[in-house]
């Protein structure tokens, strides 16, 4: 019996042995064992055991866990009498927002999988690469929700409604206001905000209005340069917000809310310091700002970072170094202005 074989297409040779038994399967419509490029999508193997355990992990994003030791403890620079008791209940407040910031990583990562997986990034988070199925999710998600509410109930007793406020806008967030221009990179400055604010409620203090503005200008600062950058990497396909945005806009945006931040923790340095030493505090002050924001923005245009703005502020060593010199020059002022023995050593 005669097989007849169909030429090769532009000159490849014909198939034999076990390569000809894939074509003819494929002929036909079955799948061949030999083919590993059959499938229409990758296989996902699903996380298990101490695996499982690093993806859970992963998925509430312990490295974003120092924006909440960063903002939630500014209160600690206005209580000048620091006690245990303060110190505990500002503590409980940054454990409560890290628990709470966590449920809304989880919520975020399922609710926007599909979306995350046309991100060059975000792909490999676990939900989004199928690592951990939606239902594993939902399930730590439950945990994490126990968690939080038992450490409300049982801890110390000072109020949480920025926490509850928290946790609904950025259901908000999730289910809309994420895909909204500019009510997007309020809505998460504004989460920001609410953090301070809990750290004052903690602690009994009368908050600052000029810092309250200074932290929202920052932050807003801060989200618009991550929202650049991802314009630069990937585009607006995965976050449909950035069609309402270009990066000349961006620009904009961005030295506005950096003048805006130092004028407003100017302003909060010249309410909270005292004369004789408060031209001392502001004109000492001054060159820091200006270096911070100066330094932040030859990272996001000229470097094109600042897709991680947490990895720039405590990571880049000329930001740490001007915050080490400019912290040492407002805590001596401060030192000064309440203790003023502190300088009879002098001549």
């Amino acid at each position: 019996m005669t097989v007849l074989v169909d030429p090769p297409m532009f000159g490849g040779s014909a198939p034999t042995g076990s390569t000809a038994l894939a074509a003819d399967a494929r002929t036909v419509g079955q799948p061949a064992a030999t083919d590993p490029t059959h499938s229409s999508s990758p296989v996902v193997r699903r996380a298990s055991g101490p695996t499982l355990v690093r993806d859970l992990l992963t998925l509430i994003r312990p490295h974003q866990w120092a924006k909440n030791l960063l903002v939630v403890p500014l209160v600690l620079i206005d209580t000048p009498r620091l006690g245990l008791g303060v110190l505990g209940r500002v503590a409980w407040a940054v454990l409560l927002f890290t628990m709470v910031s966590a449920l809304v990583y989880v919520w975020n990562d399922v609710y926007d999988r599909h979306r995350d997986r046309a991100h060059p990034t975000k792909r490999h988070r676990p939900v989004a690469s199928g690592r951990v199925s939606v239902g594993v999710a939902y399930a730590f998600g439950g945990l994490v929700a126990t968690a939080l509410v038992t450490a409300v109930l049982s801890g110390p007793a000072f109020p949480w409604w920025p926490l509850a406020v928290y946790l609904a806008l950025n259901v908000a967030y999730s289910r809309g206001l994420k895909h909204l221009p500019l009510l997007d990179v309020l809505v998460v400055a504004g989460g920001f905000l609410l953090r301070v604010v809990q750290g004052y409620l903690a602690a009994g203090a009368a908050v600052s209005s000029w810092l309250l503005v200074s932290v929202f200008a920052l932050c807003l600062l801060l989200i618009l340069g991550k929202r650049r950058h991802e314009m630069a990497v990937g585009g607006s396909a995965h976050r449909p917000s950035l069609a309402g945005y270009s990066v000349q806009y961006l620009d904009l945006l961005i030295v506005l809310c950096a003048a805006v931040t130092i004028s407003g923790f100017l302003g909060y340095v010249q309410e909270t310091i005292p004369a004789p030493h408060q031209a001392l505090a502001l004109v000492g002050s001054t060159p820091f700002a200006l270096f911070a924001i100066a330094r932040y923005l030859q990272v996001v245009v000229v470097d094109g970072d600042g897709g991680e703005p947490t990895r720039v502020l405590l990571r880049d060593r000329a930001m740490l170094v001007n915050a080490l010199l400019w912290g040492a020059l407002l805590g001596g002022v401060l030192l000064v202005t309440q203790h003023p023995a502190a300088l009879d050593f002098l001549p």
